[in-house]
């Protein structure tokens, strides 16, 4: 089960943390991804992610010594589809509630687990390395 967010100041730590390269490796979950992501779309309208996610993990990723390769590190595919189900979750959801109302509720829909890009992706087509470098469309089923 998802690790859940109590006060709605962790959320935005986290969104912020991400965006200044100074949060911890052990902080950054999947939960703080689902939770970082979420903050992004919902109160930093001045970031178009579309254009500048990639940017911004890429240098996080860095800013902890990682490395961005066709092997590890930032993957282009993974981000647009958890992307595309935090808008799509944000777009049926009352975006008025506290965010870690917001942000729990996510991590309970299939859009915020951890496989949800696999209803839709092959694990081969996902986690090759053309699917980490540049986005690929899904062999299974088209993302909602």
């Amino acid at each position: 089960s998802p690790r859940f967010f109590t006060p709605d100041a962790e959320i935005i730590c986290l969104g912020e943390g991400l965006l200044a390269c100074t949060l911890v490796r052990e902080d950054w979950t999947h939960e703080a991804h689902i939770a970082a992501t979420t903050y992004l779309v919902l109160r930093r309208s001045d970031i178009d992610l579309d254009e500048e996610l990639p940017g911004i993990i890429r240098r996080f990723n860095e800013s902890l010594g990682g490395v961005n390769s066709d092997t590890e590190g930032y993957h282009e595919t993974i981000t647009r589809s958890f992307l595309k189900g935090v808008r799509l979750f944000l777009n049926e959801a009352d975006t008025r509630a506290p965010l870690r109302e917001l942000v729990n509720a996510l991590l309970l829909s299939p859009m915020g687990r951890r496989d949800w890009p696999l209803r839709f992706y092959s694990r081969e087509r996902l986690f090759s390395v053309e699917a980490r470098t540049s986005h690929v469309d899904p062999d299974l089923a088209s993302l909602p």
